[in-house]
């Protein structure tokens, strides 16, 4: 692997559980891992997480509370759907420069969804490389410092997820443990395993499931 991989931890400490990629981050900062490989704590600084990746970064993966309908502390591997570019430009006005454009978007409570991320990049006209989000169904995002119990107990499982997919950098194929998953019926997302669970998607982003051979576990093989 000769290129850069951001390990980005995002999301509002003082929401509760939306400090879970914040939380993930601080205890991978202290792991051993590649040179190439960067972890950072970006918290609600969206526009500063979208100049960063533009500026060279080969591959990302973003670590996030991500709300998806299924048991708290679940937790996801996601691919997030790349915004067309005419979309991505859609709201620019004549003069408008990337601060004016994405502040409304960015500069909120939780202000990192990856997909605002992606249409930020593509109005500084950087591309992209592989992204993935490692997510986590949070239980409450209310005003609140500290992470739900099941939240809390998915961190560790969160980092093995983490690890893994560096890991798969390192031969060059972020992700390629995981397959795209079929979508699974409400009740099946609902009776998966809160710890490792990776369930089905919503329309606008694409959840990527564990290959056979990774079923029980996400650290490294």
């Amino acid at each position: 692997m000769t290129g850069r991989l951001l390990m980005a931890g995002v999301g509002n400490i003082f929401l509760g559980d939306d400090g879970f990629g914040v939380e993930v981050a601080s205890r991978l900062a202290g792991a051993e891992l590649p040179d190439w490989v960067r972890v950072a704590d970006y918290g609600i600084r969206g526009m500063h997480l979208a100049y960063d990746l533009a500026s060279g970064y080969d591959s990302a993966i973003l670590i996030d509370a991500t709300p998806r309908g299924g048991e708290p502390g679940t937790i996801y591997v996601i691919e997030p759907e790349r915004p067309p570019a005419a979309a991505a430009g859609a709201t620019a006005q004549a003069g408008d420069g990337p601060a004016e454009v994405g502040g409304s978007l960015l500069f909120n409570a939780h202000g990192m969804q990856p997909d605002v991320v992606l249409r930020v990049l593509d109005m500084l006209g950087a591309e992209a490389g592989p992204l993935l989000v490692v997510g986590c169904e949070p239980a409450s995002v209310d005003y609140g410092i500290g992470l739900s119990e099941p939240v809390e107990a998915a961190v560790d499982e969160a980092i093995r997820v983490v690890l893994d997919l560096v890991a798969s950098a390192g031969s060059g194929r972020l992700g390629h443990q995981y397959r795209p998953a079929v979508a699974a019926e409400p009740q099946a997302a609902g009776r998966a395993s809160a710890a490792s669970a990776i369930s089905a998607e919503p329309a606008d982003e694409r959840a990527l499931s564990r290959s056979p051979a990774h079923e029980n576990s996400a650290s490294p093989q």
